[in-house]
């Protein structure tokens, strides 16, 4: 059973920054590849970006590419985003999802078999 637990998410002005924070239960964290997606009202839920077991393979959507950033520290199971020059296109609520049993990333969200609850952000124009 894997718990995600996401935090992290407000109102920022436009050009802000907010880092959301996604903590795992999970025994062996270091074996999984981690998302983070987001959905907004009348969209469908969308990549933002993905990083693999290890940390040293990221990848983004280009609607986010040098503007946020992906991490992850296994030895406290938690996987980051750090969001800088926010647009209002960003509002949206954003999830945390694992990758079950492999470690490499996808921007497909069905290869992910866990979800969050999800976290929500606003930004204001």
């Amino acid at each position: 059973q894997v718990q995600l637990v996401e935090s992290g998410g407000g109102l920022v002005q436009a050009g802000g920054s907010l880092r959301l924070s996604c903590a795992a239960s999970v025994r062996t964290f270091s074996s999984y590849a981690m998302g983070w997606f987001r959905k907004a009202p009348g969209k469908e839920r969308e990549f933002v970006a993905a990083i693999d077991w290890s940390g040293g393979s990221t990848y983004y959507a280009d609607s986010v590419k040098g503007r946020f950033t992906i991490s992850r520290d296994n030895a406290k199971n938690t996987v980051y985003l750090q969001m800088n020059s926010l647009k209002p296109e960003d509002t949206a609520v954003y999830y945390c999802a694992a990758r079950s049993g492999i470690g490499l990333v996808s921007n497909d969200k069905y290869a992910y078999a866990h979800w969050g609850q999800g976290t929500q952000v606003t930004v204001s124009s």
